[in-house]
């Protein structure tokens, strides 16, 4: 990602944008210090092909599509990295629903970015201004979200921001619903977004809701749209967890429409937990993308990532930690029940996850020898068990990952299967 590049890269955007009568845009970021660059620089190819531009400043990716939502704007973009180091960036699209750009319109933005830029005439250049309250009308949506017959007084809640794009937003949420709110992550330079901290290291979060004697904490990454939580034993709640609980919440409610749409990762434990309630479980691909294509194709309301990633589309078009988090704490409040409690029936499969790596055109997953290897433990391990074997989109990897009720069994299943895979590679 470069100032170039973002540059034509709204240019683009607002060219295409334009032909489909958009007339403003939204711009977020989280904290990290590429932010100003890539804010201004999008700023102005923006303006270069005509729209106008609404600036938020640091907000959660999941403002971001709610107030594009709410100001009618026609798009909303967040430069962001998401749960990445300070030194990465990125640009992501929203449509005016607040959902992802259909691929259409992503494929006409890249056909664009081959042209020259070519600026507007300067009576139709488009103007830029900041909104000064959007931090406050996102505050009140996430509260919204959140019984207004309940409160939280009484509880304690440690709340990680990850230093990032929630630390002025996520602490307020909390503390105006009535809860004790101990803040760490909450303090930005640009340089310490996700570092040691966040939904994706969790040890400083699980010694802090110890030390402080917290009922439970909240971890969320660095631009917002994931959650981990911790009970008060200073165990890791993860996305599997948090979509148990708010599955069988709304199944108690008689408001579950279908059932949960996991991914190839989730936990065989909430799969089988689940069950018993029968309630329907799918999976789609990694990624919360084809979380949100098979909710869709089912037409349900509830998924997710073990990772953090939660929908709900009763609440939100995207993922939204503060939001996921609410829902978590409004279920405790009904059931008046602790946070342990409320996990307690769903037990997490022992999971082991073996890398193997491996050079060349050949892909060892299509040879006779470890498709054995992989049948004879899926034999062996029966319907408490599952294997997946996948290749890395990202690193010339291929993941072995196995899970089953004994974590000596599933290790040892996992070191065989990679060991044919290494053989074949």
């Amino acid at each position: 990602m470069t100032p170039e590049l973002a540059l034509k890269l709204g240019w683009a955007a607002g060219r295409v944008l334009s032909r489909n009568g958009t007339q403003k845009v939204i711009i977020g970021k989280d904290t990290r210090i590429s932010g100003y660059l890539f804010e201004s620089a999008l700023e102005a190819g923006l303006s270069a092909a005509g729209l106008n531009v609404l600036l938020l400043g640091p907000m959660p990716t999941p403002a971001v599509a709610y107030l594009t939502r709410t100001f009618r704007a026609e798009a909303g973009v967040v430069i962001s990295a998401s749960h990445n180091p300070y030194y990465d960036n990125g640009i992501k699209f929203f449509s005016t629903d607040g959902s992802k750009l259909d691929d259409a319109i992503e494929l006409e933005i890249e056909a664009e970015l081959e042209k020259p830029l070519v600026c507007v005439e300067s009576h139709l250049l488009g103007k830029a201004r900041r909104i000064d309250d959007a931090a406050g009308r996102y505050i009140e949506y996430c509260k919204g979200n959140f019984p207004a017959d309940q409160t939280l007084e009484g509880l304690k809640i440690v709340v990680d921001c990850a230093h990032g794009a929630t630390y002025h937003i996520a602490p307020n949420v909390f503390r105006e619903l009535g809860a004790e709110v101990f803040a760490i992550g909450d303090k930005p330079d640009g340089l310490n977004i996700n570092d040691k901290v966040g939904a994706t290291s969790m040890a400083k979060i699980c010694e802090t809701v110890i030390a402080e004697k917290a009922d439970l904490g909240i971890a969320l990454d660095g631009d917002g749209d994931r959650i981990m939580m911790v009970n008060r034993l200073g165990e890791v709640i993860d996305g599997d967890q948090i979509l148990y609980i708010l599955a069988v919440d709304a199944q108690k409610r008689g408001i579950l429409k279908g059932g949960v749409v996991g991914t190839l990762m989730s936990n065989l434990g909430l799969d089988l937990a689940l069950q018993a309630l029968d309630i329907p479980f799918v999976r789609s691909n990694v990624g919360d993308r084809y979380v949100m294509e098979m909710l869709k194709q089912h037409d349900w309301r509830i998924g997710g990532e073990n990772s953090g990633h939660i929908l709900n589309l009763d609440h939100g078009t995207t993922g939204d930690g503060i939001v996921a988090g609410i829902l978590v704490l409004a279920a405790m409040r009904r059931q008046q029940a602790t946070l342990e409690q409320l996990t307690e029936p769903m037990k997490m499969l022992p999971q082991v996850l073996v890398n193997v790596r491996f050079e060349g055109t050949t892909n060892p997953l299509d040879t006779d020898a470890v498709k054995m290897a992989q049948a004879k433990v899926e034999t062996q391990m029966g319907a408490r068990g599952r294997v997946l074997l996948r290749k890395s989109g990202t690193e010339p990897l291929i993941r072995v990952m196995v899970e089953g009720d004994d974590h000596a069994q599933v290790l040892a299943h996992a070191n065989s299967i990679a060991e044919a895979v290494k053989a074949a590679c």
